[in-house]
C-alpha cells in the first residue's frame, strides 16, 4: 500500500511562507524536513517562514545557505536549515555537524538527493511544483508526523473559517496537559489565542472499568471551557470571550486577556494581586452556579461533582509515582490500604464544607492581572475546563499555595484572610468549617501536585516540573497540623513525606 501524501495548493509566495510557519508550530525536536523541487519552486521560501516562525520574528533575515550549506538559528526549537546543492558526497554530511544537529533541534535540508540515503528513514518530504501562477507541495512521512501536519493544517482552515486566512501564528504555550495555545496576530485586529485541545481518547482502564480522566473528572474536550466561560462572563467575570470555536474538533479562537501576571520582574508573588485574586474568589463563592451550562444549542455540559473517587485517585498520585521515585520502592499492598484509610476519614470531613464551583487551577498560571480596568475586570480568568461541583476552599488552597511559586507563609494568611473578611462582610460564612475543608483540600491538591509532578518527568519526559516539589512538600507540612487531618498527618510524617 502507497504511503499516504498530503497535497496543499499554494496560491503565492505568501500562502508558501505560512505553510512553513504552519509546520513549524507542530516541529518536535528530531525531525527531519527534506524539501525538494526544481529551482524557484519555493524551497527557500518555506524554510524561511518555518526559521521566522520558531524565532517568532517575521522579519528575521534568513538567507539560503548555498555556500555555508549550514546555517543555524535559535528559537523554540533550534532549527538548522542545511542546502545541500554543492555537497561533493553523502558522505560529507557528517563533517556538517548533522547528527548532532537533528539530535538537539529540527534539521531542514534543501536538495536531500545529494545526501545519498544518509538521511533517517524518519524523514518527512515535502516536494513543491510549481503550479499555474503558485506552487504545490506534496508531503509524506511517517504517520506520527502526519497526524500532526494534518492538525496544523486543520487549524488554518479554521482560521480561515473565521475571517483569520492569513493570520500570523505563534506559539506561546503548552501545559501539563496535551493542550497547546498559539497567539494569533493580524495587522487591524488586537492579538487574539488559539486553543488546540483535540479530544482525547480516554486511556486504559484502571478501576471499575474507568480510566483515570473519567474517574478525575477531567475534560475530554473543549465543551466544558466554552460553557464555564459564558457562566463566568453572564455573572460579571472577566472570562475570555469566545470568537470562533469547532466542539468537534477542539479548536477556539479566544480573547486575549492580557499579557501581565501575578509575580514582579523578579518572579516574587504580588502581595496586591493575590488579596484581590482572593476577594475575587469570595465573590465567585457568594454567586449561584447551575450545575448544567449551555455550551452551543443543544450542547449542555454539566458540572461534574468533585467525589470521593475523584479526590482518591488523585491523591493515590503520591502512592503511585512521587513515594517509589522519592524513596526508590514500590508502595506494598497494606500500606496503600493505610494511605487510603487515612485519606477516607479525612475526606468524609468535608461532608458538610460548602460547596460551589471549583475552577481547580485557580493560581497564577492562569490569572491575568489588568491593570487599567476596574471591578471584576481587573483580573481575567482562565484555564477552567477541568471545573468540578465541589468544596469552595480549594480554589482558596489553590491560590494561597500556588503551585509554581513560593508562597510565604505570611502572604498565605493574608491571603486566605482577605478572602474571610469579604466573605464575613456578606454574613452566613462559616469560618472553622471553611478552615477545617481549606486544610483538607490543600492537602489533597499539594499530594496529588507531588505525584503528578514525578509522573510529568517519569512518563511524559518534562523534568522541569521536578524543581517544583520542595514547595509543594513544604506547602503539605503547612496545613498537616490541623485536626482534621490527624491520620493523614501520622501517615506522612511516619514515612517522612512532608517538610
Amino acid at each position: 500500500m502507497p504511503p499516504e501524501t498530503l497535497t496543499i495548493e499554494l496560491a503565492d509566495e505568501a500562502a508558501t511562507t505560512r505553510l512553513g510557519a504552519d509546520i513549524a508550530a507542530v516541529a518536535r525536536i528530531g525531525d527531519v524536513f527534506a524539501l525538494s523541487g526544481d529551482l524557484g519552486a519555493g524551497k527557500t521560501t518555506l524554510a524561511r517562514g518555518f526559521v521566522r516562525a520558531l524565532a517568532g520574528d517575521p522579519a528575521m533575515d534568513v538567507p539560503s545557505p548555498t555556500f555555508t550549506l549550514v546555517q543555524s538559528y535559535a528559537g523554540r526549537l533550534p532549527v538548522h536549515h542545511f542546502d545541500l546543492y554543492r555537497l561533493a558526497s553523502g558522505s560529507d554530511l557528517d563533517e556538517l555537524g548533522f547528527d548532532e544537529a537533528v539530535s538537539d533541534g529540527v534539521a531542514l535540508v534543501e536538495w536531500p538527493e545529494r545526501a545519498d540515503d544518509l538521511l533517517p528513514a524518519s524523514r518527512i518530504r515535502i516536494v513543491l511544483a510549481h503550479l499555474g501562477s503558485g506552487r504545490l507541495a506534496t508531503i509524506e512521512g511517517p504517520e506520527e508526523a502526519l497526524r500532526r501536519l494534518r492538525r496544523t493544517l486543520a487549524i488554518r482552515r479554521f482560521l480561515a473559517g473565521a475571517g483569520a486566512p492569513e493570520a500570523t501564528r505563534t506559539f506561546l504555550l503548552g501545559d501539563a496537559s496535551t493542550r497547546t495555545y498559539e497567539t494569533v496576530t493580524e495587522p487591524t485586529r488586537p492579538k487574539r489565542i488559539l486553543m488546540n485541545a483535540a479530544r482525547q481518547p480516554d486511556g486504559p482502564p484502571i478501576r471499575d472499568g474507568k480510566p483515570y480522566s473519567q474517574i478525575a473528572h477531567l475534560a475530554e474536550s473543549v465543551t466544558p471551557f466554552v460553557a464555564i466561560a459564558k457562566a463566568l462572563a453572564a455573572r460579571g467575570f472577566c472570562a475570555p470571550k469566545i470568537f470562533a470555536q469547532d466542539l468537534d474538533q477542539g479548536l477556539l479562537l479566544i480573547e486575549h486577556l492580557g499579557d501581565a501576571g501575578f509575580l514582579d520582574a523578579s518572579g516574587a508573588p504580588v502581595r496586591e494581586r493575590y488579596l484581590a485574586a482572593a476577594t475575587l474568589l469570595a465573590e465567585l463563592h457568594r454567586q449561584s452556579w447551575p450545575q448544567e451550562i449551555e455550551a452551543a444549542p443543544g450542547v449542555v455540559h454539566r458540572l461534574p461533582v468533585y467525589d470521593r473517587e475523584a479526590m482518591m485517585i488523585e491523591v493515590e498520585l503520591l502512592t503511585d509515582w512521587y513515594v517509589p521515585a522519592e524513596t526508590g520502592r514500590a508502595v506494598e499492598d497494606a500500606e496503600r490500604a493505610d494511605y487510603r484509610a487515612a485519606w477516607d476519614a479525612a475526606i468524609a470531613r468535608l461532608a458538610l464544607a460548602e460547596k460551589s464551583i471549583v475552577l481547580r487551577d485557580y493560581h497564577s498560571p492562569n490569572l491575568i492581572w489588568r491593570e487599567d480596568r476596574k471591578g471584576n475586570d481587573r483580573l481575567g480568568v482562565i484555564d477552567f475546563q477541568d471545573a468540578l461541583w465541589g468544596p469552595a476552599a480549594y480554589d482558596v488552597a489553590s491560590l494561597a499555595l500556588d503551585a509554581r511559586v513560593t508562597i510565604p507563609p505570611e502572604l498565605e494568611r493574608a491571603t486566605v484572610d482577605a478572602y474571610k473578611a469579604a466573605r464575613h462582610a456578606h454574613g452566613g460564612f462559616d469560618e472553622a468549617a471553611f478552615d477545617q475543608a481549606y486544610a483538607i483540600m490543600a492537602a489533597q491538591r499539594n499530594s496529588k501536585i507531588l505525584g503528578i509532578f514525578v509522573r510529568l518527568n517519569k512518563r511524559d519526559g518534562k523534568p522541569q516540573y521536578l524543581k517544583h516539589l520542595p514547595r509543594i512538600r513544604d506547602y503539605v507540612a503547612r496545613v498537616l497540623p490541623h485536626p482534621a487531618l490527624a491520620e493523614v498527618r501520622e501517615f506522612y510524617l511516619s514515612r517522612g513525606l512532608a517538610g
